[in-house]
């Protein structure tokens, strides 16, 4: 029954003052990434090799292909040597139908190699992505609530979606091109040896000092990387905020300030992209400049050992071009390079919220439950969101299966904060709170909350259909238990006069319907759940009187047998609660029932005739509306 609250529950129903506060313009990853230390790459190679190992044939086929690929793609320039000595010097037409035959069956193989290269790789690169996200998504749907309250939810979908595209660099062709680079630079340089040992050496010492200034310059990159996945990120998460909250900005007519908190945002990720494009830059100055020494000391040494005789002219045209295919893979070190930083940056990221604890990882959480009676049982329980603020102080009571327990108290008071706790949302810092007597400390939540149903005030529906909506608590239900469960919450009412019925679509949040069609769907949804205990917070607020007394009887219709518990401000809806709790301040003030609560003339006293004089009373007991109470509550609002 997880999903029939999803993870935005008391994210978006838990009170401002119950939870933790975190401002609009706080960093979207808040504290996932703030005090992290850069990791050095060798630790990351373990993670790679996590993404390799299990596609370890397929790499090892490919390398093949690629030497294959990489071999014949030399037998060009090896075939200028006798072409120009042999054919052009010395007219010895004989051999050049077959230099250009191996030419071509060449050319054809090698373009055959990188087609198989491409199909392999490039689609085990994009797999590999597929599944990633998959993992990602399934980890963090998994995480505690706590971990929502600190992340927008923008940020999580650019974790999901954005973070492990690079890593197709090293599952697909840019690895390739990278090893394929080095494995080519390594035969030219063998046959540039066999060639000439002297300019050879001078160039290899000239490239090796390019290498190391690579190297120092891809460990000034990678930060950057990470950095703009992190901007990204909260930029996303800001924007995503934006455009779902549209009606509240245009209420406040606040375009103007979220299109410069934008803005903000875009400036800081061209910063960034600016920073990695001025060291790229660099590096491909630097990599030019390199080409130009070398070409140079080469014309230079070349001419003079060919006018020596120690070199031919063929021998000296096809060492400049192998001194080319031993070049240019290095200089192409620093895109695929640069694509390869990016890759293990934002595996750095993925391996860094797969790293977050689960509800169910703490070895404690061992005990799988079947199906439970309800009885839920606090014992001095108390909980803080930050440390030195505590918000429960040593909270206790007892709620039996088949009792309703009410929670009314001001804003703010801790009442959310408990719901949570009966959720398994948060664990208790101090205390027990036992389920049937076990601590639900040690039970795995998703045996428990397959028992738990919710209805919130912010009713939250996807953009599906009213079906798809009310099934979510149960996929498996049967068409005869979805029309039921309909029926009783009075869904049927408006979704039957839709020209699709059911099959209507409800758009994003429900927005095409009114707040209490999405209410009556909410609490269908809790019907067909069939739980054991029951979570009500205002679950009629968002109805018309006609409507909520109707759906008051479908209300007591779920709740017989099962253990409820009801956040209230409307105080004449839990007059018939087994208990009420009166919670100030994190403390439980006052607590017995209605009739009880109203003789001692405290809290709970002053709360009820507040209201009664501001609301009509619909849900009177039988023979309350003549009470004695009723009529003095009456003269005290006058009064």
């Amino acid at each position: 029954m997880a999903s029939s609250y999803g993870t935005s529950s008391f994210g978006t129903g838990m009170r401002a003052a119950d939870g933790p506060s975190r401002g609009p313009g706080r960093a979207a990853t808040a504290r996932l990434t703030a005090t992290r230390p850069k990791p050095k790459l060798k630790k990351m190679l373990p993670e790679v090799w996590k993404l390799i190992k299990p596609r370890r044939f397929l790499l090892a086929g490919s390398f093949l292909i690629m030497i294959v690929n990489r071999a014949s793609g030399l037998i060009l320039p090896a075939s200028t040597k006798y072409l120009i000595d042999r054919v052009m010097g010395k007219h010895d037409l004989a051999i050049l139908p077959w230099i250009v035959g191996i030419v071509v069956s060449a050319t054809i193989l090698q373009g055959a190699t990188s087609f198989i290269l491409t199909q392999l790789l490039s689609k085990a690169g994009q797999r590999l992505i597929a599944e990633l996200r998959t993992q990602v998504q399934e980890h963090i749907g998994r995480l505690p609530v706590a971990f929502y309250d600190e992340n927008r939810t923008g940020t999580l979908v650019a974790r999901i979606m954005t973070d492990v595209e690079g890593v197709r660099n090293l599952m697909g062709t840019g690895v390739i091109d990278f090893c394929g680079g080095i494995l080519t630079a390594i035969f030219a340089f063998g046959y540039l040896v066999h060639l000439s040992v002297k300019m050879t050496m001078l160039t290899f010492v000239i490239l090796l000092a390019f290498g190391l200034i690579l190297q120092r310059a891809f460990k000034t990159i990678r930060p950057i990387f990470r950095e703009r996945a992190k901007i990204n990120a909260e930029v996303t998460g800001r924007l995503t905020e934006s455009l779902g909250g549209v009606r509240v900005v245009k209420g406040y007519h606040a375009e103007a300030s979220e299109s410069r908190v934008f803005a903000a945002g875009v400036t800081r990720l061209l910063d960034n992209v600016i920073s990695s494009l001025t060291a790229q830059s660099m590096m491909s100055l630097a990599s030019t400049a390199v080409l130009g020494v070398v070409g140079a000391l080469i014309m230079y040494l070349g001419a003079h050992q060919v006018v020596d005789g120690k070199l031919t002219t063929g021998g000296y045209v096809t060492y400049v071009m192998f001194l080319a295919f031993m070049i240019a893979p290095i200089a192409q070190l620093v895109s695929i390079g640069t694509q390869l930083t990016e890759a293990l940056a934002g595996l750095d990221r993925t391996t860094e919220i797969l790293s977050e604890a689960q509800e169910d990882s703490e070895p404690s959480r061992s005990l799988a439950l079947s199906e439970i009676r309800g009885d839920i049982r606090f014992e001095n329980v108390s909980f803080s969101y930050e440390e030195e603020k505590e918000v429960l102080h040593e909270i206790s009571f007892e709620s039996l299966p088949g009792t309703v327990t009410a929670l009314v108290g001001s804003s703010g008071s801790g009442k959310s904060t408990i719901i949570s706790l009966v959720c398994g949302f948060h664990t208790a810092g101090s205390g027990r709170i036992l389920v049937d007597g076990h601590d639900l400390a040690t039970v795995r939540l998703s045996s428990y909350r397959e028992q738990l149903g919710v209805v919130l005030q912010e009713t939250f529906l996807f953009d599906g259909t009213v079906r798809e909506n009310v099934l979510f608590s149960r996929p498996q239900s049967t068409e005869e238990q979805m029309l039921e469960a309909c029926r009783i919450a009075r869904v049927d009412e408006f979704a039957e006069r839709f020209p699709e019925g059911y099959d209507t679509v409800v758009g994003e949040r429900g927005v095409k319907l009114s707040g209490g069609q999405r209410q009556r769907i909410s609490i269908a949804r809790a019907i067909l759940a069939n739980p054991r205990i029951l979570i009500l917070d205002e679950a009629t607020s968002s109805l018309d009187s006609e409507s909520e007394a109707m759906i008051q009887a479908g209300l007591q219709h779920l709740m017989k047998g099962r253990t409820t518990f009801v956040i209230a401000h409307r105080l004449s809806t839990i007059r018939r609660a087994d208990q009420i709790l009166v919670v100030e301040q994190g403390n439980i003030v006052e607590r017995g029932t209605h009739e009880e609560l109203y003789r001692m003339q405290g809290r709970y006293y002053d709360l009820y005739t507040r209201q009664h004089g501001l609301e009509s009373n619909l849900f009177l007991a039988p023979g309350e509306g003549d009470g004695e109470g009723d009529k003095e509550a009456e003269l005290t609002a006058k009064s």
